[in-house]
């Protein structure tokens, strides 16, 4: 059972991710600047910026939900993308 004082949307436990329409994914590009052309390659980059980005968004929603400052959420999640390291080279 929830808690009375829980603030989130009545469907908030419905919502499924989703793929952004195709506007709003990026052209995806190789280190000399030339397109991805591999389809399955696109496929699955798509993907894992679909997940991500419904992952960054409920980390988002789950910290205003419980209070936390969303200037703050917004630096953490920018800076824990500044912290990735490059595990392969480019090629």
């Amino acid at each position: 059972m929830l808690n009375q004082n829980d603030k989130r949307p009545s469907n908030f436990f419905e919502k499924a991710p989703t793929m952004p329409s195709t506007s709003n994914l990026p052209s995806w590009k190789k280190s000399d600047g030339s397109p991805v052309s591999c389809i399955e390659k696109i496929k699955v980059l798509n993907q894992n910026f679909a997940e991500l980005r419904q992952t960054a968004q409920d980390a988002l929603d789950d910290a205003i939900l419980m209070g936390c400052s969303e200037a703050q959420i917004r630096a953490v999640l920018h800076g824990l993308v500044d912290d990735l390291e490059k595990r392969y080279s480019e090629g």
